[in-house]
């Protein structure tokens, strides 16, 4: 397979206006990257253009800028969620009953065909846009493109994909609800949500009308403020579109969730890789916490209020004729509309203004905010198996966003262990966008983040790491238990100093107890990595009064780990002070 390092927009232009290379040379490239990945995700697409056709437009490019036409996407290949309009292929919103062939481009299409970038096809999604998480789709479930048993987010799924795995420098997604922004996060991208009104709807199949806004997939926030230039403006053509505003905003006070209101849904690396962000932005300014209470109660009226009723109006239609057509968990979430009334959708109308005028307030306090984009992640399987409950937990930090009218980056912040993203978003109010590009520069430069994890191509193997602080550490007594799973070592490492650790009494061979207690100290360990499978078999062996459970490290990360019942310290010599098992081996002998 050839290499599929990411590319970026500014350079592949800058590159060919120059006549440093052409049009034709970097879409033959695409061509031989769409093929290679066809063998790992063909479900991220539901309609592609030839290679034939692709090489045509391109060349047609390269006349364009002979012609001395200024190109700024000059030979640029991209991608465009199936539910806006591309002229030449169908928009199906990911269901065949509903796909019709537009005879016009979306405004936004348009506007990045006349820059000189050239659509290669239409990417899968959550049917309608409707879903968190990619797996609502005829067409498939596209995957992380890090870790392939994981949710690549939703809806705009195959988009996100389709940069993440370096097929095109940008993509088109939309969000309602955090479908431009929670992809980026799972797959180390940026996200750029603008200010509703910004870019404009017009070819865009609704999701809800007056929230809707397209949004952008790419790898860095300088090729966001590329494309922002090229497509943003007034369109009279959509009535819900602008004219262009660009609100100055400083970087001087940064607002967070509280801590007791953040949400991880079980995920302590999430938690973690939270902590390091903020440490981060502590850095280039005041993080004060905020009640996000409002925020929160403003979320629950798109799914638990008459929001709903507006992705009903999107589907009456489908709903009333063939409402088999539509994905089941789709019309679960959106049939109920039907039956809001019009008292029931004013009253919301009521809420939803005070709401935003308590979040208005809190900018006199605030220059932006920086939530988790989503506080955790699943697995393919584990979204099929609980497609309603778990697709709400990721859109906690996200529903909000959109109701209240505000502009929103996502960046990434961290890897998981698994190889997933986790990352942050930037929110500002309407029409704060650049001034959000300009803080997400200033963060990035601060994480100074490590380069992305390699990309899955052939399905990893789940594992889990593992703790281990006494019998099983090596050339001790009950090392062969890991040895024998194939247990790969990770490194030698300390616990965070809120442990004690104790010789159990009549312990054969000798083994410790680990305790959490605040006024313990750092404990030595030794940490290893194994197969989901056989780090279940080794639980299943693991004898009472011990337990697995999780340990925070000397950094304040956490792995699975052995820990002790309450019953294992009778009798017990507490030997914290020593730091470590094999000290008091060593000493015993």
């Amino acid at each position: 397979m050839i290499a599929l390092d990411r590319r970026s927009a500014a350079t592949i232009a800058e590159a060919v206006r120059a006549g440093r290379t052409s049009a034709v040379a970097v879409m033959e490239e695409t061509v031989a990257r769409l093929a290679a990945y066809d063998a790992v995700q063909p479900q991220i697409w539901i309609g592609r253009a030839t290679p034939d056709d692709l090489i045509g437009a391109a060349r047609s490019v390269d006349a364009r800028l002979a012609a001395g036409e200024d190109l700024p996407l000059a030979g640029v290949p991209f991608a465009v969620k199936d539910n806006i309009d591309a002229a030449g292929f169908e928009t199906t919103a990911a269901c065949p009953a509903f796909a019709y062939r537009p005879e016009r481009s979306a405004t936004v299409v348009e506007r990045l065909t006349a820059a000189g970038a050239i659509c290669v096809g239409k990417t899968n999604l959550d049917q309608f846009a409707t879903g968190l998480n990619g797996t609502r789709s005829p067409y498939g479930s596209p995957r992380n493109a890090y870790h392939l048993a994981y949710v690549s987010g939703g809806s705009s799924s195959g988009s996100s994909v389709a940069v993440a795995a370096g097929l095109v420098p940008f993509a088109l997604g939309t969000d309602t609800a955090g479908s431009g922004r929670v992809p980026a996060a799972f797959q180390h991208l940026v996200g750029f949500k603008p200010s509703k009104g910004r870019w404009s709807n017009n070819g865009l199949v609704p999701a809800c009308r007056t929230l809707d806004c397209i949004t952008v997939f790419t790898g860095d926030t300088a090729d966001a403020r590329l494309l922002d230039g090229v497509i943003a403006g007034f369109d009279p053509a959509d009535p819900y579109s602008k004219p262009l505003a660009d609100l100055p905003r400083r970087c001087g006070t940064i607002g967070v969730p509280r801590r007791d209101q953040r949400a991880w849904f079980g995920d302590a690396e999430s938690e973690y890789l939270y902590d390091r962000a903020l440490q981060r932005l502590a850095g280039l300014a005041d993080v004060v916490e905020i009640d996000i209470a409002p925020l929160l109660e403003a979320a629950q009226l798109l799914y638990g209020g008459p929001w709903v009723a507006e992705r009903a109006a999107a589907l009456a239609t489908l709903l009333a004729d063939d409402p088999d057509a539509i994905d089941p968990t789709v019309r679960e979430v959106v049939e109920p509309g039907l039956a809001i009334s019009a008292v029931e959708l004013f009253n919301g109308i009521y809420r939803l203004a005070e709401l935003k005028r308590h979040a208005d307030l809190q900018w006199a306090g605030i220059d932006l905010m920086a939530f988790p984009t989503a506080g955790t992640i699943f697995r393919v399987a584990e979204l099929l198996a609980a497609p309603v409950a778990l697709n709400s937990a990721l859109g906690y930090y996200t529903n909000f966003v959109n109701l209240l009218d505000m502009a929103a980056v996502a960046v990434p912040a961290g890897a998981r262990a698994n190889g997933t993203g986790f990352g942050i978003t930037l929110i500002g109010p309407a029409d704060s966008d650049r001034a959000l590009l300009d803080a997400a520069d200033a963060y990035l430069a601060e994480a100074d983040l490590l380069s992305q994890p390699p990309l899955d191509l052939e399905g990893k193997m789940q594992t889990v790491k593992l703790a281990v602080v006494g019998a099983h550490l090596k050339d001790m007594p009950l090392h062969w238990q890991l040895t024998s799973r194939e247990a790969k070592f990770i490194g030698a490492f300390e616990t965070a100093p809120t442990y004690r650790l104790y010789a159990m009494a009549n312990s054969v061979p000798p083994k410790p107890a680990l305790v959490h207690s605040e006024d313990g100290g750092p404990i030595a360990l030794e940490v290893y990595e194994l197969g989901v499978a056989e780090f279940g078999s080794f639980v299943a062996e693991v004898p009472a009064p011990l337990a697995i459970g999780t340990v925070t490290l000397a950094d304040g990360s956490s792995v699975k780990g052995f820990v002790a019942e309450p019953r294992a310290v009778t009798g017990a010599e507490d030997i914290t002070a020593l730091g470590g098992w094999r000290a008091y081996m060593a000493g015993r002998a």
